[in-house]
Order: structure tokens, then sequence, then C-alpha cells
């Protein structure tokens, strides 16, 4: 076995993070506090890995880069929908 149990799960919150990351760059929506932000990234890759692993593409113990992109997409979506919440609040 070349990877360890729980590299799936690093991948999906490295690629949360990833995203978080770019989302930064876009300054529609952006403000100086991004701790909700960042909650939203982690918490949407945790669920959608969790996801990918119950859809069997991808999972828990196996890297896979259909759960990765699932994962980046469902993150991008999550923390799209979090700004845009918040600027139709404000």
């Amino acid at each position: 076995m070349l990877t360890s149990g729980r590299m799936g799960a690093v991948l999906w919150v490295t690629s949360a993070l990833s995203l978080f990351l770019i989302a930064r760059i876009v300054p529609a929506g952006r403000t100086r506090s991004y701790l909700g932000e960042l909650l939203v990234a982690i918490a949407a890759a945790i669920i959608l890995g969790l996801l990918a692993t119950a859809l069997d593409f991808g999972g828990w113990r196996d890297p896979d880069w259909r759960a990765i992109a699932f994962v980046m997409l469902g993150t991008a979506a999550a923390t799209g929908t979090f700004r845009a919440f918040r600027l139709a609040r404000d």
C-alpha cells in the first residue's frame, strides 16, 4: 500500500484550502474577515468528500482524481453561495 489510510481526506482538505486561496483573489464579496469563508470551504470539502466516498468514486482511503474534482467544484459552489448570500444581505 503506497498511501496512508487518510490520504484521500488530506487531499480533500488540501484542495479546499487551495480553492479558498484562489477565491480570496476575486474581489467581489471579499471582506477582511476570512474565517467564515474558510470554515465554509473546509466543511464543504469534508461533506463532499464523504459523499464521494458514499458514491464510490475516490474516497477516504483512495485518492482519486474524480473525488478531488468533485470536492473542488463543490467547494467553489459553496464559497460562491456564501459570498452571494453575504452580498445580498448587505
